[in-house]
């Protein structure tokens, strides 16, 4: 199976590499997070995640686009309260992994994202699956959320750097806020 994953940091990554290990998948990433802010978090997710790549001997592509003003744009449009913005979020970044899987002759993709207890995992399942309808690619669908503790150890014993919310600024405002 030729996959590609949709990557949003090295610790969510991790714990997929253990679960897509248990079916002997060793998947391409794919680096296209526009919703993350700001430039020092995306920066610092970013680089870590090529350090992963490269210590791992796995094939990293590069969609480099800081995104602020448009995720804000694009995230107040559907309305940033709810689950509005995070289904944009969603759609935004796995639409862009579907294109890519599909124009590059994947047979599937998949998102680091469904590691994450903390995400909206029906959601994700909908953008992907909606994702590959609209492209013609195989969406392909796994909870990773097992293995999340064990991913994040790992991660953490290896010096990852560590983000404290999903990436997004409301994100960010609703953690230190605790809302």
């Amino acid at each position: 199976m030729k996959l590609l994953m949709h990557t949003c940091c090295a610790p969510c990554l991790t714990s997929c590499m253990i679960g897509l290990k248990t079916e002997n998948i060793k998947p391409d990433l794919f680096w296209y997070n526009p919703n993350i802010h700001p430039f020092t978090e995306y920066r610092s997710r970013r680089d870590f995640l090529a350090a992963y790549a490269r210590e791992n001997q796995l094939e990293l592509i590069t969609e480099d686009e800081y995104g602020l003003r448009k995720f804000i744009e694009g995230a107040a449009s559907v309305g940033i309260a709810g689950t509005g913005r995070c289904l944009y979020c969603y759609n935004l970044r796995l639409e862009k992994t579907a294109s890519l899987a599909a124009e590059k002759g994947y047979d599937s993709f998949s998102t680091s994202l469904l590691t994450s207890p903390y995400q909206q995992h029906d959601l994700i399942k909908q953008a992907g699956q909606e994702s590959a309808a609209k492209f013609g690619v195989e969406f392909f669908y796994r909870d990773f959320r097992p293995f999340f503790r064990e991913g994040q150890k790992i991660a953490r014993d290896k010096g990852t750097y560590m983000q404290k919310y999903c990436g997004c600024i409301f994100s960010e405002e609703e953690r230190y806020l605790k809302k």
